[in-house]
């Protein structure tokens, strides 16, 4: 658990250096000085999705690792990969990096008060996590990558302009060396290989809870279709990376299963969502 733990945060940090090496700081704050599609956007990723995972876990009686999965990722807004995966539906990049940095943010205060709410209503398997434990994790493999690539930019753009593909070509092969090694502690671990198949029940509240994740960031993004895939992937896609960091305080690996799931059948998801998209005017 301590490696996986260790290299998903090599990877987020990849991830976000290259987003650092990209983009201004004007570009990553524009969003600031929107303020209705701000407060919007945080509605819709930080409030009406908890709330249906909220009810889901209500509605069905799931294993106790499926609906400490479900927490989880509910509670952990801000997927570094929110960016990446928004190209698949030709989203406003501007738009998306801003979202993302800005719930990265606000996930120091929100993730535990989210938990605190699941945990109240719910029996999960992991402990309480603390706001400073959050806002540790977010510090080190979000915002210093970032702010290195900004500072890269600014103290040293011709060395910025020599790394910036070699980065991004590195965020991606470690983007899928991480899949691979998720899968590969599932199936190499009996208990979890068992788990992989977590019921009907449970693939169809992940199945449910992703689309009602992209309808709700496509009808609240705004009448642009590129806002309204940009919210709607950054709805769907949920920090897995703060989700394992939260689980291994626990030790907790029974979890991750659910988590594996999650990113395949949300991945599906957004595909279908996406070649829909592509279909609108």
């Amino acid at each position: 658990m301590n490696i996986l733990l260790a290299f998903v945060s090599l990877t987020i940090f990849t991830l976000m250096l290259t987003i650092g090496l990209n983009r201004t700081f004007q570009q990553l704050t524009a969003l600031w000085h929107d303020r209705s599609s701000l407060l919007t956007a945080l509605l819709a990723v930080l409030v009406l999705v908890p709330a249906v995972a909220y009810v889901l876990l209500l509605a069905f009686s799931l294993p106790i690792e499926v609906a400490t999965g479900l927490a989880l990722l509910a509670a952990s807004p801000g997927a570094p990969l929110t960016t990446k995966r928004a190209q698949m539906v030709h989203a406003d990049p501007e738009y998306v990096s801003g979202l993302q940095l800005t719930l990265a943010l606000l996930a120091v205060i929100v993730t535990p008060i989210l938990l605190s709410v699941f945990y109240a209503s719910f029996p999960l398997e992991t402990q309480r996590v603390s706001a400073l434990s959050v806002a540790r994790q977010i510090a080190m493999v979000t915002f210093l990558p970032v702010l290195i690539g900004l500072a890269l930019q600014h103290f040293a753009p011709a060395l910025c302009d020599k790394i910036r593909a070699p980065v991004s070509k590195l965020a991606d092969i470690l983007f899928l060396l991480l899949v691979v090694g998720m899968l590969a502690v599932v199936f190499l671990t009996p208990e979890l290989r068992a788990k992989l198949l977590i019921g009907w029940s449970g693939a169809i509240v992940i199945v449910i809870m992703a689309i009602a994740a992209v309808t709700i960031g496509h009808f609240l993004g705004g009448p642009a279709k590129q806002r309204r895939g940009g919210l709607a992937v950054a709805c769907l896609a949920r920090n897995v990376g703060l989700a394992l960091f939260i689980a291994g305080l626990s030790e907790d690996q029974h979890v991750i299963p659910t988590l594996v799931v999650y990113i395949f059948l949300g991945v599906t998801v957004q595909a279908s969502y996406g070649a829909w998209l592509k279909r609108q005017p």
